[in-house]
């Protein structure tokens, strides 16, 4: 049928108008002959242009009267389609929002007409309605279809909000209810002498027990079986086990028409390796001896729903207790700090940012911050046991639990994702919680929601708001009210008693509670600025100290240096307003001693953490260290003076590296931890390592300027050894250095000796001084002849000693022998007198190498401390640092004057040298490197934690805790740490065996 040219402009620009996105497409449809009647009523096309996609729901329509049974029920349809506003409103609603559900009406064009009754009643469906439409279902194929046309109810109402998002997701429990039963009845049915022999109880867990399910989603059940009077337990625990798995499967398998939806039983005690069916007795045994707080978790919705409702009540009543004394554990505490850190791993990274349940400010996030708080007070407090999100929210704000104003903008964002989570659904009627990327999919999700006024745009505004909203709250929810109970400001507002505020502190971590409240209410207090910012940070502060290994210590550096830097003007303000600065400070000072400590001493460094003109955590060069080092020095008006500059500068950049390696290891919410724990080694190894150059450089022209002006006697170099060479020094090292000087011309040998001995000696004491900042110890028992030897030496009576008396072990401490302070060019004569001695032209001897490996044996058997677990000393046990040093060293003594690449002080540039000229396979190179790189965040890890030097894991399982944290092993995986470090070692010295031991 052919519209005249003027009559198709006007009814294109109208179809426009009316939001069609194929107004020619539209246009065919309105002239088919099923819509010939009521082609040219307004009503229909205004009725169309109020749904969310109004070409899906002419076409819809149009199927539909196709469908219908001859002329008279088409034309029933239309008539009362026209006349009844209610079911026009239902019915083009549904097939303008639902693709799926407009196929069931096209295949079951008469069912329509359960849209029609418009009763009070039938607003609000109950269970007995639901089992009231699924009555007549007598196989899967029927009641599959019957199911549909329940949802075509509720999905009617739901489109044109006659119902808000909660009630809908209650119906939908409500109608999952009413399914289960019948299907229930229909495993019965088919069985009924297994029926006989068993009572059956179908709990429902997760959303549907909670009343508040999904369109399309698993709805998980356990069940409980016992014997009939008089029969048998296990015949009758096989019955019950042939039931539900009948049950099951009319439920989840595809026929015909569909399935309905997954039912999952993997709540169930031991998961999928445990029996479906237990006793009641049974279910008891394993919650009272084995289960895990995630369990105790997922049976607060637990609800009886189908089959033998008393015993399913009987189950709930003797559970329920051993829910709410779940907070009282052993393991609780560490159970929520790995529950609470969010698992996005197994999410395709294209999907993070559009997940609505999974991804960061997503439902997940309200659902369990809810019910941790249920979980930490529902025993004192009966009246947040509510298995519904909302509900219990609400109740959580009525008690004081959770703030009025986070509460009420946590639902609203909770109802809004859930609407956006339903609609999604409900189009294919797909288990889904992706947000689509395709423009006409979010203009029909949009407008779905009532967002008329540029859809797509406002959509994405509106859902992004949200999200940043829970995501903001997720931890506030937490901590604003401990800050509420003890700040007590404002009359009138419902807060935490003591008690309340005790079990939460401790639920989260907190080892003193006591303590950690009072630190609380002398930060928060008051009515000044001070404690309105310090309130308003905390919230978030509390929840990055409960991430770590101990939030007691991170608490109390946060009020020890907010008591240092309160009355400066730029702390908070930094805090605030810079991104990064409040969750790096939060990070730093809960992961151990040494960083607090350095910050303690000089609190100001807290700018170091900002974003801004501090330089942030990127470790200065060498030569900036030692521009500015050597700046102060010649300020000073004294060595003690200079010295003391350079040290205070060391220690502030000893600060910035070890927040830098922190965060690193870490992570923040915007940056995940470094993948590379080489990258981090090497970060740390490079910069102690350039800072004490620098600090010895500014050290020396201090010592010298005071002493002898512009130029001492003697040119002067120092030589740095050990990992201080290999630009390889941790937190705790010492320096290991070699002196060696060289009389200027016309000098005295005496003179010159005496001038260098006391420029070693003013700069060992006056780098350790006692001071606010770390001493720098200076080790020299690297010199020829050890301690027996004098301090420092003319470079010609190295050559001599080195010539004439040189041992094996001399020359091996020689490969990582480089210049660090002093005359460039004596020390650049000094590398040249020795290169022949660390790359000999003919590489080792057979009897050279034997000596190489005797003193190696003899080092571990003999510096082993006493009572130490040897396969967990990260220097000297098998595997460790010496092991895999030893044997990179070895190659470079008997291949570097052949291979110029292996000529590097720097073990892991040597070992991929080595690996590059063939000199070990790949697969070794990469098991020894893995090694050391382990051995050394080791070092580093203890170091930061206990603020003192060591090579062993520590035995305090805070300790060890903040260890694996710093290594990447969440809350509880302290084991799994050692077990890896163990692995990694045995791996590296089966290399070494083969490479040093037996190598050719």
């Amino acid at each position: 049928m052919t519209s005249a040219p003027g009559r198709r402009s006007s009814i294109f620009t109208r179809l426009l108008r009316h939001g069609f996105t194929d107004p020619s497409a539209a246009e065919r449809l309105l002239d088919s002959d099923e819509l010939a009647p009521v082609r040219s009523d307004p009503v229909l096309l205004d009725a169309l242009g109020q749904t969310a996609d109004p070409d899906l729901a002419l076409l819809g329509l149009v199927r539909l009267l196709e469908a219908q049974d001859g002329a008279t029920a088409r034309q029933e349809l239309l008539d009362t389609l026209i006349a009844a506003k209610p079911l026009r409103d239902r019915l083009l609603g549904v097939l303008g929002a639902s693709e799926a559900l407009a196929e069931h009406l096209a295949r079951h064009p008469s069912d329509w007409q359960a849209l029609v009754t418009y009763e009070p009643r039938d607003l609000h469906p109950g269970i007995e309605d639901f089992e009231r439409g699924l009555a007549a279902a007598d196989d899967p194929v029927s009641l599959r279809v019957a199911y549909r046309r329940c949802l075509l109810s509720i999905a009617a109402r739901d489109v044109c909000g006659t119902i808000e998002v909660a009630e809908t997701a209650a119906e939908l429990a409500d109608l999952a209810t009413a399914t289960l039963r019948a299907a229930l009845a229909l495993a019965e049915a088919a069985a009924p002498e297994d029926a006989a022999l068993c009572r059956l109880a179908v709990i429902a867990m997760g959303k549907c027990g909670g009343h508040e399910l999904n369109y399309v989603s698993d709805v998980d059940v356990i069940f409980v079986g016992e014997a009939v009077d008089g029969a048998d337990e296990d015949k009758a625990l096989r019955a019950a086990t042939r039931l539900a798995s009948h049950m099951m499967r009319i439920c989840s398998e595809t026929t015909v028409e569909g399935s309905i939806w997954p039912v999952d039983a993997n709540l169930r005690p031991e998961g999928r390796n445990g029996p479906l069916v237990r006793t009641l007795a049974s279910h008891l045994a394993y919650y009272q001896r084995w289960a895990k707080t995630w369990e105790f978790q997922a049976l607060l919705k637990a609800r009886p729903v189908a089959g033998d409702l008393r015993l399913g009540e009987e189950y709930v009543r003797a559970l329920q207790p051993l829910v709410w004394q779940a907070a009282e554990r052993e393991n609780f505490v560490a159970d929520v700090q790995k529950m609470r850190r969010r698992v996005v791993e197994n999410i395709p990274a294209a999907e993070i940012d559009r997940q609505l349940k999974l991804g960061p400010g997503g439902l997940r996030d309200v659902e369990f911050a809810v019910q941790l708080l249920q979980l930490v007070h529902g025993r004192a407090d009966a009246s947040l046991r509510s298995g519904t999100t909302l509900d219990a929210l609400k109740a959580l704000a009525a008690g004081g639990y959770v703030g009025r104003a986070d509460a009420a903008q946590l639902d609203d964002a909770y109802r809004f994702l859930r609407s956006m989570e339903h609609r999604i659904q409900l189009y294919r009627l797909r288990r889904t919680h992706i947000v689509p990327r395709d423009e006409a999919d979010l203009r029909r999700l949009a407008r779905s929601l009532d967002l008329r006024t540029d859809p797509v745009a406002t959509l994405t505004r509106e859902w992004k708001r949200h999200a940043s909203v829970v995501r903001r709250l997720h931890e506030k929810l937490f901590y604003r009210p401990l800050l509420d109970a003890v700040a007590a400001l404002g009359p009138g507002e419902a807060r935490l008693s003591p008690e309340a505020a005790r079990e939460r502190m401790v639920a989260l971590g907190y080892a003193d509670p006591a303590s950690a409240l009072r630190h609380l209410e002398a930060l928060a207090s008051g009515v000044t600025r001070k404690a309105a910012i310090q309130r308003t940070l905390l919230p978030v502060l509390l929840g990055w100290f409960a991430d770590s290994a101990d939030p007691d210590a991170g608490l109390l550096n946060f009020r020890k240096v907010s008591d240092a830097l309160g009355k400066t003007p730029w702390y908070l303000r930094l805090l605030r307003d810079e991104g990064a600065a409040a969750e790096n400070l939060a990070r730093v000072l809960s992961a151990g001693r040494l960083a607090p400590d350095l910050l303690m001493r000089a609190p100001e460094a807290v700018a170091l953490l900002g974003d801004g003109d501090g330089g942030g955590l990127t470790p200065r060069s060498r030569a900036h260290l030692e521009q500015e080092i050597l700046a102060a020095v010649r300020r000073a008006d004294n060595a003690v003076q200079g010295v003391t500059a350079a040290r205070g500068v060391r220690r502030r950049e000893l600060f910035r590296t070890a927040a830098a390696d922190i965060v690193g290891s870490y992570g923040t919410e915007s940056q995940p931890a470094e993948a590379d724990q080489g990258a981090l080694v090497d970060l740390v190894g490079g910069a102690v390592s350039d800072l004490t150059a620098a600090t010895l450089a500014g050290t020396l022209r201090a010592v010298v300027r005071e002493g002898w002006g512009d130029t001492l006697p003697t040119r002067f170099a120092i030589i740095g050894m050990g990992r201080f060479g290999g630009h390889e020094l941790g937190y705790g090292s010492d320096a290991d250095v070699l002196f060696v000087h060289e009389p200027r011309e016309g000098v005295d040998e005496r003179e010159a000796a005496d001038a260098a001995g006391k420029v070693v000696a003013e700069m060992r004491r006056l780098l350790q001084l006692p001071s606010a900042d770390p001493p720098l110890l200076i080790d020299a028992d690297l010199r020829p002849e050890g301690k027996s030897g004098p301090l420092v030496r003319t470079l010609a009576s190295y050559e001599a000693y080195y010539r004439r008396w040189s041992l094996a072990w001399e020359r091996h401490a020689l490969l990582r022998a480089e210049p660090v302070a002093g005359d460039e060019d004596l020390g650049r004569r000094f590398i040249e007198l020795i290169d022949p001695l660390r790359y000999p032209a003919d590489g080792l001897d057979e009897e050279a190498v034997r000596e190489i490996r005797r003193l190696k044996a003899r080092m571990e058997s003999e510096r082993l401390p006493r009572g130490a677990d040897p396969k967990l000393h990260a220097k000297l046990g098998p595997g460790g640092l010496s092991d895999v040093e030893w044997t990179v060293q070895l190659l470079q003594l008997r291949h570097g004057a052949r291979e110029p690449a292996l000529r590097t002080t720097r073990t892991r540039e040597a070992l991929a040298a080595a690996r590059t000229a063939g000199l070990i396979p790949e697969d070794d190179a990469a098991v020894l490197d893995e090694a050391w790189v382990l051995a050394t965040r080791v070092r580093n890890a203890v170091m930061l934690v206990k603020g003192r030097a060591g090579d062993t894991f520590p035995t305090q399982p805070r300790e060890l805790g903040a260890v694996g944290r710093y290594l990447g092993y969440g809350p509880g995986h302290a084991g799994d740490m050692l077990d890896a470090y163990r692995r990694s070692a045995r791996r590296a010295r089966g290399v070494v065996e083969k490479l040093f031991y037996g190598g050719a």
